[in-house]
């Protein structure tokens, strides 16, 4: 029987892994919460700094299709879902969601770098 309420978040848990190798991360879903804010406060963190990486990068290119570099994204898209497909056993399908996210993220990125680029100038020998 399923509820429309929020699952309470101080009590132990009500289902187990069949796995019986599984490893639990936390004894209430309370402490799971806080580990995911912390995890994301740091994720945030990580995003701030890789734009201003992105920012930087705007100094090197030329013209727009540059900004957006194509070859570039295949290769970043790649890198990542390789990566994520390390923890594929614990999180079937994670490859295809780090890959989504990513493709995302790096839209994102490029449509900022556009702004930016029409904030620099072209350095003339």
């Amino acid at each position: 029987m399923t509820s429309p309420q929020e699952p309470a978040i101080h009590t132990p848990p009500v289902r187990r892994f069949k796995d019986p190798d599984y490893v639990e991360v936390a004894s209430t879903l309370a402490a799971l919460r806080e580990r995911i804010d912390t995890l994301d406060g740091q994720i945030v963190e990580l995003l701030a700094q890789r734009a201003l990486c992105v920012r930087d990068a705007t100094r090197f290119k030329r013209d727009a299709f540059q900004v957006a570099a194509p070859a570039r994204q295949a290769e970043v898209f790649a890198r990542v879902r390789a990566l994520a497909a390390q923890h594929e056993a614990t999180f079937p399908g994670l490859s295809d969601i780090v890959e989504s996210t990513y493709r995302t993220l790096v839209a994102g990125y490029i449509a900022g770098e556009d702004t930016f680029f029409h904030d620099t100038e072209l350095i003339t020998p």
